[in-house]
């Protein structure tokens, strides 16, 4: 380990080659520096650990969503080249009509990243990955912490992004959350690696750009040099706060939720064991319900799991709250003598 490159030693640190040189990786590559540092770290970890031969497949997949024409070519090809010339398996994909992907609502960053897990997924499946890796470094982290304290979030949301969470059958990774973006490019620049540039990073429209170009640097410059820390300790005492509270939650979550349709899909919730309490945790478990159901969350904010505290403290008790509710998604909540139904639409 002694010849690797500071960046590779500290790669190494955070996920060993060791737990994963055995199995098949597949590795998110879009031709940027994050996802290309990320491949070449890998790769290089991999090899100084003298594991290269022991059984285990990493592969890279790169999804051209076809939004920038000649780029997106561009980018593909970057990829397809860099993985010949380090002699990893490479899967190109590409999304059609990509702008009728997006069921959530959430307008086409949300569309773009939909398409992009259901393809690292299909992937994954194929080719039997236990681990899906991608490149989100601590900028990202702080950035989508920020996001969702300007679009209003709880507790949950606060957390961040999970250093790792199921798709599919296999298990998808962060391994880069502790690296700060500058340790990517300074990495790269060492190595002599090129990458690609993605023009719509600093297109303004969306609202992840102007978090990362014009609120971050404005609160470094006039309120805290060190917001990023900052934002990044904000995550972990929330996270730490709500693994807490998930706990509180699965103690009386099996007993209060059933099934009541034969595919699965529709709830429904005894509210009798709700009433004492507190509406904190009664959220939390209407979000974890959400979460497993695998219904749309992008449009669920405070105020929707909040109404559906309410709906479940009222349920049962004359009220002035309407008795039924449609959330995002088209999910239909109905508030019953006991209890509260939860049914999504028909397919």
């Amino acid at each position: 380990m002694d010849c690797m490159h500071p960046f590779e030693k500290k790669l190494a640190c955070a996920w060993p080659p060791q737990n994963w040189c055995d199995v098949t990786v597949l590795v998110a590559v879009s031709g940027g520096p994050d996802s290309v540092a990320l491949l070449r770290g890998l790769a290089a970890s991999r090899n100084s650990a003298g594991v290269s031969s022991a059984g285990g497949t990493l592969r890279a997949a790169h999804l051209n969503h076809q939004l920038r024409g000649a780029d997106a070519a561009a980018d593909e090809q970057f990829v397809v080249e860099l993985c010949r010339c380090l002699a990893i398996p490479c899967e190109v994909g590409r999304a059609d009509d990509i702008d009728n992907l997006d069921s959530s609502g959430g307008g086409l960053e949300a569309a773009a990243r939909q398409a992009r897990y259901r393809f690292l997924e299909s992937v994954a499946e194929r080719h039997g990955a236990r681990y899906v890796v991608v490149a989100h470094t601590a900028d990202d982290q702080a950035e989508t912490i920020l996001h969702r304290m300007v679009r209003g979030t709880g507790i949950s949301g606060l957390r961040g992004m999970a250093r790792a969470r199921p798709i599919g059958p296999a298990t998808l990774l962060r391994p880069l959350l502790a690296f700060r973006r500058d340790e990517l490019l300074e990495y790269l620049a060492d190595i002599g690696q090129s990458f690609q540039i993605d023009s719509t990073n600093t297109d303004r429209r969306f609202t992840r750009n102007r978090l990362r170009h014009e609120l971050i640097p404005h609160l470094v410059q006039q309120y805290n040099p060190q917001v990023v820390d900052a934002l990044l300790r904000l995550g972990t005492h929330a996270g730490e706060l709500h693994e807490w509270v998930d706990q509180q939650v699965e103690a009386f979550e099996a007993s209060c939720v059933q099934h009541v349709a034969p595919d699965g899909q529709g709830v429904w919730v005894d509210t009798r064991q709700l009433a004492s309490k507190p509406a904190a945790m009664v959220r939390e478990l209407f979000i974890n319900l959400w979460r497993r159901q695998g219904w749309p969350m992008q449009q669920m904010g405070f105020e929707q799991w909040n109404l559906l505290a309410e709906m479940a403290y009222a349920a049962g008790r004359p009220s002035s709250l309407s008795r039924k509710h449609t959330f995002p998604g088209r999910i239909l909540a109905e508030a019953g003598p006991e209890g509260l139904v939860l049914v999504p639409p028909l397919p």
